[in-house]
């Protein structure tokens, strides 16, 4: 008896279909099962599983030879989300699910089950089922409005509990966008994964609970109950940021910068004493960040439940609705930050994807660490290569960086302090600082600001500027509305016009500071954010003399 169920595999955080065959032969002798396709060992154990799911659930595991086969046979399949397909193609292969058309049904399957899964004639009975198996709908009342549900028609995933409970699982959002580009109906998943699947539209998203509620809607004794569509867009408009930078006491110039960092994409390096509140502004930045489109949202999303860090339960959105935040101590290692792992696993960075990455405490992360970062921070992404396979992991962030000026943490007033100073920022190498569009000092703040009433800047009022200046670059054709901080050489060429003199004093800056090239292409992105705050069509001297007084490290070294 073969029979088969469709499913998925993670590649990244991308969905690839996963097909599960099962081989019964009840003739064979002594009884084994067997699961092949590359199976991780979280799937070899699947079986015990789904055998104890079975027979807490009313069903038995068949006797005799079992080979399930996971195809395509040559990619690695990892977690327990083949459980549920597994034990629903074992009960199609042994006639317990029924996946002819319900008129065809013989009457002799609805006495193979259980008590608690028969049609309303048995449902007197049906009331001393266990309370662990029971379904959220009686069967009298479903048995009089099913709903359909083909098992070839809809993909499957899930965690099986010993006593037959369905379990989350991770990637459920990819399995959805799989199930829809393959012209599926739906998907069948655990209950607390539903609204997670339903923010893909166009795909039935079917949350349960138990196998015996499996079984009892693929066999249409149960109505279907697909999760309600969910609507991004309003959940995106409503989103609010934690923190308002008018709780920030002072620090106006660095409030500026700020803003010049979030209308242009560009990294940024906050250099001060402690308690500075340069963590407090940090953690501030989404909120004057342009609202998440849905195709970002989504994509964040996906990065999210590929990594298993999306909340799961019935009071979820299942929707990453505002720009994240990831700040890893700086004692993690490269694979924590950058992604790995024997199958890997997405990083802080791929987790900051459309987001911000804050690195406090710099020069303390470990310098291998930060090198690794140089390279995504140039293309955005990041390619983790194994020898069985290699996966290409989102990482457009922006970094936000905060460091004190020594070990002690204050701000040098010697020559004693200075050399201090120096030896720590030297931990930084000159690539990556180069690879940092601002750098801005953030001093102590006096004592008359912390005890007075907060009238600094709003989250709002930074926000307008922030969206003022993206709409300006959304709208120039030349760049196809790219962000100022990716614009190459030659778009830089095209919409970063100097005056001549603010052409000069930038030589004079690049002659006294001995910047790289890269660091010269930087300051001419930031004068573009900056004209563009401002409402400029050509950059002029006090855009780039504000761009240069930007590359403090540069000035200090």
């Amino acid at each position: 008896m073969l029979a088969r169920t469709q499913s998925y595999l993670l590649h990244g955080i991308d969905a690839l279909p996963c097909e599960v065959e099962v081989d019964v032969d009840l003739t064979a002798q002594p009884n084994r099962a067997d699961v092949v396709g590359l199976p991780d060992t979280a799937v070899k154990e699947s079986i015990e599983r789904v055998r104890s799911a079975l027979g807490n659930s009313g069903f038995s595991f068949p006797p005799g030879r079992v080979l399930i086969n996971l195809a395509p046979a040559d990619v690695r399949k990892e977690g327990p989300l083949y459980d549920l397909p597994i034990a629903v193609a074992l009960l199609i292969a042994t006639g317990l699910i029924d996946s002819r058309k319900p008129a065809a049904r013989a009457p002799a399957f609805v006495e193979s089950l259980p008590l608690e899964l028969r049609p309303a004639a048995d449902s007197a009975t049906a009331g001393n089922a266990p309370s662990s198996i029971s379904t959220h709908t009686s069967i009298a009342t479903a048995a009089a409005s099913t709903l359909d549900i083909d098992p070839r028609r809809y993909l499957l995933a899930g965690e099986l509990a010993l006593d037959g409970r369905v379990r989350p699982i991770r990637g459920v959002i990819a399995m959805a966008a799989l199930a829809r580009s393959r012209g599926l109906a739906g998907v069948i998943v655990p209950r607390e994964n539903a609204a997670e699947a339903a923010v893909v539209p166009g795909v039935e998203a079917i949350g349960i609970a138990t196998l015996s509620e499996v079984v009892a809607l693929l066999n249409n004794q149960l109505e279907a109950h697909p999760h309600p569509a969910v609507d991004v867009a309003e959940l995106l408009r409503t989103a609010e940021a934690p923190i308002d930078f008018a709780d920030v006491r002072g620090q106006e110039s660095v409030k500026r910068a700020i803003t010049v960092a979030a209308a242009g994409g560009h990294n940024l390096l906050m250099l001060g004493p402690a308690g500075t509140g340069k963590t407090m502004m940090a953690r501030a930045l989404p909120g004057i960040l342009p609202p998440l489109s849905i195709d970002e949202a989504l994509e964040v999303t996906r990065v999210y439940s590929a990594a298993g860090m999306l909340p799961t339960g019935m009071d979820q959105i299942g929707l990453i609705t505002v720009r994240p935040v990831r700040s890893p101590h700086h004692t993690a290692s490269s694979a924590a930050v950058v992604g790995g792992g024997m199958i890997p696993r997405p990083g802080e960075i791929s987790l900051a994807h459309h987001g911000v990455l804050f690195l406090d405490e710099l020069p303390e992360f470990p310098r291998p660490v930060l090198e690794t970062l140089r390279q995504p921070l140039e293309e955005h992404c990041v390619s983790i290569a194994r020898a069985h396979s290699s996966v290409k992991f989102p990482a457009n962030f922006m970094l936000v960086a905060a460091m004190n000026p020594t070990p002690k943490g204050d701000m040098p007033a010697d020559e004693f302090g200075r050399r201090a100073m120096d030896r720590y920022l030297s931990r930084l190498s000159g690539p990556l600082v180069d690879r940092i569009d601002i750098h801005v000092e953030a001093p102590a703040v006096p004592f008359k600001q912390l005890s007075g009433e907060p009238r600094g800047t709003t989250s709002a009022q930074m926000r307008k500027s922030v969206l003022q200046a993206r709409n300006v670059q959304r709208s120039r054709t030349l760049t196809q509305g790219v962000p100022n901080s990716r614009l190459s050489g030659k778009q830089l060429d095209k919409v970063a016009g100097m005056s001549d003199d603010a052409q000069t004093m930038l030589a004079q800056a690049m002659t006294e500071l001995g910047l790289s090239a890269r660091a010269y292409d930087k300051i001419r992105r930031v004068s573009r954010t900056i004209a563009d705050i401002e409402g400029c069509e050509a950059i002029g001297v006090p855009h780039v003399a504000e761009a240069v007084s930007y590359r403090l490290l540069d000035r200090k070294s």
